[in-house]
């Protein structure tokens, strides 16, 4: 008899403003599918300016539903290992060096994936670093700042350490998240990394996944963010787990929608206009499980208080929810499968390359 083949390995991606410990514990709870999650970046700064608030969302009293491993931002040796430090007292063992983050303010001050083209900088850094620290590193990193062949010159400094993984999105800073992940770059530093790779980018639907996964067999574990904002049962489905119906999920989508918002106003403590603007942010991506996803935007988007948000919501609600399988969103990738279960015929769209 034939063994039956693993389950993938799953992680929730850090997205900040979003996948904080709140939504790590409500999307574990309704949804499930993850095995752990690494949580959005903490910025390492001198410890004079450092505040006991950068790790509310690390607390272990907040994070008992999923495993989480911290992220780190930055270059400055003696500031990050201060904050591992303050980590490793707070009972972490692992923690993950941010490499990829593209955004211009970031990289202007030498951090995330400002570091990329610089492999001496990062030599230098994990020289300092790596003796001092009692437990493990991973580092999450893009294919380069503006180049793929970047990260070719970083992989003979990655193998002189004993990271605990690499994770890697295969896009450079300069693409931000336009155009496909480059599969074969990945390929490549794939076959010429001695530490288990992560892949992170692009995983929309369960169809997708599955081509990746046969494309990329050594890959150790898959990182998702944005596809399960689009579609919060997308690990499950991944995981082969059989699903309610979709009257069921509709309903479970929404509980955890209603318990997100309501946790966020207790924390904002009322404050409308950030309530308003978060879950306007988590609906960019929540309107991809509606029939008509740029509609929902444009109502969402429209709406300028809680009560017209709330207006709107109760429609959709009304309205129901499954998704036509027709059309992408906006970004690429594949219609995300609503509530309806997958969409399209196996093999209708090749994997990104």
């Amino acid at each position: 008899m034939v063994p039956a083949a693993r389950p993938p390995e799953l992680i929730l991606a850090p997205l900040k403003g979003f996948t904080d410990s709140l939504f790590r514990n409500l999307f574990a709870g309704h949804f499930g599918g993850f095995d752990r999650a690494v949580a959005p970046f903490v910025t390492a700064c001198p410890p004079e300016r450092f505040e006991e608030r950068l790790l509310r969302d690390l607390l272990p009293e907040e994070n008992r539903s999923l495993p989480v491993e911290p992220q780190i931002l930055g270059a400055a040796p003696e500031e990050v290992l201060f904050l591992y430090r303050r980590l490793a007292e707070l009972g972490y063992r692992e923690v993950n060096w941010n490499l990829g983050c593209p955004f211009r303010p970031v990289m202007r001050k030498g951090r995330g994936a400002g570091l990329l083209s610089q492999p001496e900088l990062v030599e230098r850094f994990l020289e300092r670093v790596m003796p001092e620290l009692a437990g493990a590193l991973s580092i999450k990193m893009r294919l380069g700042r503006r180049s793929p062949e970047e990260i070719f010159a970083l992989a003979p400094i990655l193998n002189r350490y004993p990271l605990r993984a690499v994770i890697v999105h295969p896009r450079t800073a300069r693409q931000m998240y336009a155009g496909h992940p480059d599969l074969a770059a990945f390929e490549r530093f794939l076959a010429s990394c001695r530490h288990p790779v992560v892949y992170n980018g692009e995983i929309t639907d369960a169809t997708a996944f599955e081509a990746l996964r046969r494309r990329l067999p050594q890959t150790a574990a898959w990182m998702i963010g944005r596809g399960a904002l689009r579609d919060p049962f997308l690990p499950a489905r991944i995981k082969g787990r059989a699903l309610p119906s979709p009257q069921v999920r509709r309903e479970a989508f929404w509980s955890f929608h209603d318990e997100l918002c309501a946790r966020h106003a207790e924390r904002l403590e009322g404050d409308p206009r950030r309530l308003l603007n978060l879950m306007k942010g988590f609906w960019t991506y929540f309107a991809d499980l509606f029939p008509e996803p740029a509609e929902v935007r444009r109502r969402i988007h429209r709406s300028f208080d809680l009560d017209a948000l709330r207006s709107v919501l109760s429609s959709l609600r009304r309205e129901g929810g499954e998704r036509k399988p027709q059309g992408a969103p906006p970004g690429g990738g594949a219609p995300c499968a609503g509530f309806t279960g997958p969409l399209s015929a196996p093999g209708s769209r090749p994997p990104a390359a």
